[in-house]
């Protein structure tokens, strides 16, 4: 056990924590930095949604326990969800993802700044979100979460949430479907690998450690989520999901110029 199981640990712990309250980061915050160390795109959107299937089952259970989630919108969002991920997958595993980053980066800055509005403006009734928009919006985080290596809770909470969904019922429902989600996209890269599709498989090895730390860190986190969520005020929480939006889009949007 090195250093880098303590040094994943500590960002695994604290991604969780603004994951579990705010419904994104995690993915984003642990591969950024594990790409930042050297492993490869595909390599580091596998090793994080392993990670994730140990975190987001413990982010599910404190939300559920904590009656944050929507059922109705759970049913809708999961199989799109779940369909998107697959597809991101095998795009990866085929080509740069990379190309997604722009994109994604640009989509984020205005809807942060689109939440941080609604938040300050005169306050509006939380609605149910429309089923329309709920399919093809899960379909899309799946894929950018899974080509992207993190991605779900920036495009999904943040949408519905700037749609006019209740931030509390939008954090529990998106953290929960994440579960099935990266189970998914984690299957996915499995097969990939053992199909013989994946030959960016072989680095994953070599980074067990960084991968065990974020799943200590991230576990410790999660039973604190769905307390947090339940006791924060909703204005406060979309100004909170608002800023990090926007400063996630302002950080992608660095790197892909640095």
């Amino acid at each position: 056990m090195g250093p880098e199981f303590f040094i994943f640990a500590a960002i695994g712990f604290f991604a969780q924590m603004v994951d579990g309250a705010l419904g994104m980061a995690y993915g984003v915050v642990s591969s950024t930095m594990l790409l930042s160390f050297g492993v490869p795109p595909a390599a580091a959107s596998a090793s994080v949604h392993a990670a994730e299937m140990f975190t987001t089952a413990a982010s599910a259970t404190s939300h559920v326990s904590h009656r944050n989630v929507n059922w109705r919108l759970f049913w809708r969002l999961a199989p799109a969800g779940i369909l998107g991920g697959v597809l991101g997958t095998y795009v990866l595993t085929a080509i740069d993802g990379a190309v997604l980053r722009p994109f994604v980066s640009v989509y984020l800055g205005f809807l942060g700044i689109y939440i941080l509005y609604r938040a300050f403006r005169l306050r509006a009734a939380y609605h149910e979100p429309r089923t329309g928009m709920v399919v093809p919006l899960g379909i899309a985080g799946g894929f950018v979460d899974a080509a992207g290596g993190g991605g779900w809770g920036p495009i999904v909470t943040s949408s519905l949430i700037g749609s006019g969904g209740a931030p509390r019922y939008v954090v529990g429902t998106v953290n929960t479907v994440e579960f099935f989600v990266t189970t998914a996209i984690s299957v996915a890269f499995l097969t990939a690998l053992l199909t013989g599709h994946w030959e960016e498989a072989g680095g994953i090895d070599r980074h067990l450690w960084s991968v065990a730390g974020l799943v200590v860190g991230g576990v410790l986190a999660a039973p604190l989520a769905g307390f947090v969520v339940r006791i924060v005020p909703p204005q406060k929480l979309m100004v909170l999901v608002g800023t990090l939006v926007v400063a996630l889009a302002c950080f992608q949007a660095w790197q892909l110029l640095s």
